[in-house]
């Protein structure tokens, strides 16, 4: 007997890339990948939103295949996507069952090499020895154990006949998640698996992949993450020759790495142009002593010094084709944040009377422990909490969304809110810039901003030039949270309201939304599980719910 399917090869198991390249729509997705994962390593994928982070995982999954270039795969592999459908009627144990699916096999292949050795069939020892060497291998019995304790640490459900399409995006997330940490696959392929995770899932999840005998490759913003886990950092940003950069020793590594190779970049590009520059007035120098019929001072070697011209133009022409085969192309500048001015227009409004106010706050069954705050001009609030304290809820209610049980909110209705949801709408067949020109052109209409007052989103810094004419569904969905964030600052609000505001970004976007957040006029309350985010700003006013 033979077990049909994929089992875990542990030290055998390979995982790598060579050469990969992909293209959308006339367009270099991925270019020259190449990497090697081995069991036990665990490789960072850094980029900026749209960079083919998430088509890499594809790739490497065999989800999708590359133009050119190969994948190699031996072993098994798990991949956790950034989000995931609930087909009808299928359940939390149904999810649990496909990620296990080889540990049943095992062991059902083991019950019936058993059967067979009872009943003496031919082959039948064999066949226990071999089903029994896969069970060990892979600690079959204990599989249901692992996803059950990394169900319990991750916050997730555990009622296996729970449907799948009565939770949020986030439980499902879980449940993946602890499924695919159970089974321990040979490679996880883990696509930004901090976002739906509270600050003890986070802990769990970091000492799992620190701990585990499988390769990791993880896409992922949380910096925190990177720097407790990854060993190495593939960087699928621009580069000198357009293809990625493997860096070594983690995280730190990284930005050391990527700083000295974006100088460079910029300082052979500056040689270049100076060179550049050179051959021309040379050129030119020469072309004008043959047009006007330049000839040398009489005198010995005249002769030689009259063919000096055509030689020079013959010369220069040489190096200027010498260096057109090697031309460093135009380094290419990062996207960088822009804050807009904010929180600063608060004229009729009392300036001694706070912006948002809640008294004894209580929405029954989703914020259950009553809340009093105040959010003048200017505040500042982190908001913390386990998953399913209301830190989402309190949030609804701060902007106005949601309607209190008990309780009271009151805010001056001159006062404009801007709240950032958790989760991106679902993506339309609109262009990018046409989805924000219309969303400006509602709120001039409701008269909440003075059309002149509006953002401008190319001020914003969150997206190329090709970008803005892409359509919202063709989007990444780090791209979709930007456009998210363009939407909540187009009013110019005087009260921030943001909701895991760090998650799908760029870790470059992160580290420049965290500053301009301590830096802008307008109040701001968040809730955020981002470990480095609430590093950076735990000098904040804290409030505590759960």
């Amino acid at each position: 007997m033979t077990i049909d399917i994929s089992l875990p090869l542990r030290s055998q198991a390979q995982l790598g890339a060579v050469d990969v390249h992909l293209v959308r729509d006339g367009h270099p997705v991925l270019r020259g990948v190449g990497l090697t994962v081995t069991p036990g390593s665990r490789l960072g994928v850094v980029g900026e939103n749209g960079r083919g982070k998430s088509t890499l995982l594809h790739v490497l999954a065999g989800r999708l295949e590359p133009d050119s270039g190969s994948v190699r795969r031996f072993g098994s592999l798990g991949l956790a996507e950034q989000e995931m459908t609930a087909d009808a009627g299928r359940t939390v144990g149904d999810l649990i069952d496909v990620e296990l699916a080889h540990v049943r096999a095992v062991l059902r292949a083991l019950d019936e090499s058993v059967v067979a050795l009872a009943d003496e069939r031919p082959g039948a020892v064999e066949d226990y020895a071999e089903a029994l060497d896969a069970a060990e291998r892979l600690d079959a019995w204990d599989a249901d154990r692992r996803v059950d304790t990394a169900l319990e640490a991750l916050g997730a459900v555990t009622d296996r006949s729970r449907p799948l399409a009565q939770m949020s995006v986030g439980q499902r997330y879980r449940v993946r998640l602890a499924a695919l940490l159970g089974a321990e696959h040979d490679f996880l392929l883990l696509d930004e698996p901090t976002n739906h995770l509270d600050a003890s899932g986070l802990e769990y999840l970091t000492e799992c992949l620190q701990n585990t005998r499988s390769g990791v490759v993880l896409v992922s913003h949380d910096r925190a993450l990177l720097t407790d886990v990854a060993t190495s950092i593939l960087d699928l940003n621009p580069s000198r020759d357009g293809r990625p950069r493997l860096y070594g020793g983690g995280y730190s590594g990284f930005r050391t790495g990527r700083a000295a190779e974006y100088a460079r970049w910029v300082d052979e590009y500056a040689h270049q142009q100076a060179e550049q520059a050179k051959l021309s007035a040379d050129l030119e120098a020469a072309q004008d002593r043959l047009v006007t019929g330049w000839r040398p001072e009489k005198g010995t070697g005249k002769h030689q010094r009259a063919t000096r011209a055509p030689a020079l133009v013959q010369s220069v022409r040489r190096r200027q084709d010498a260096l057109d085969e090697h031309a460093v192309s135009v380094p290419v500048p990062p996207l960088q944040f822009s804050m807009p001015t904010l929180g600063v227009d608060l004229d009729g409004i009392d300036p001694d009377a706070p912006l948002i106010r809640l008294e004894d706050a209580v929405v029954k069954g989703r914020l259950d422990i009553p809340v009093t705050l105040a959010l003048g001009a200017g505040a500042r609030l982190v908001i913390t909490g386990p998953n399913g304290a209301g830190k989402s809820t309190l949030l609804a209610v701060l902007a106005g969304e949601i309607d209190t049980t008990s309780g009271n909110r009151e805010s001056d209705p001159e006062v404009r809110i801007g709240r950032l949801a958790q989760e991106s709408p679902s993506p339309s067949s609109a262009r990018v810039r046409e989805v924000y020109d219309t969303h400006v052109g509602e709120l001039v209409l409701a008269g909440l901003v003075p059309g002149e007052g509006a953002v401008d989103l190319d001020e914003l810094g969150l997206f190329t030039e090709r970008d803005l004419g892409k359509r919202v569904r063709d989007l990444s969905m780090g791209q979709q949270r930007r456009l998210d964030l363009a939407m909540v600052l187009a009013a110019r609000p005087h009260v921030l309201l943001l909701d895991e505001p760090t998650n799908h970004l760029s870790v470059t976007l992160v580290d420049e939304l965290t500053e301009a957040l301590g830096a802008t006029d307008a109040a701001v309350a968040l809730a955020t599980h981002d470990r480095q985010m609430r590093r950076d700003i735990a000098h904040w006013p804290h409030l505590a719910l759960g």
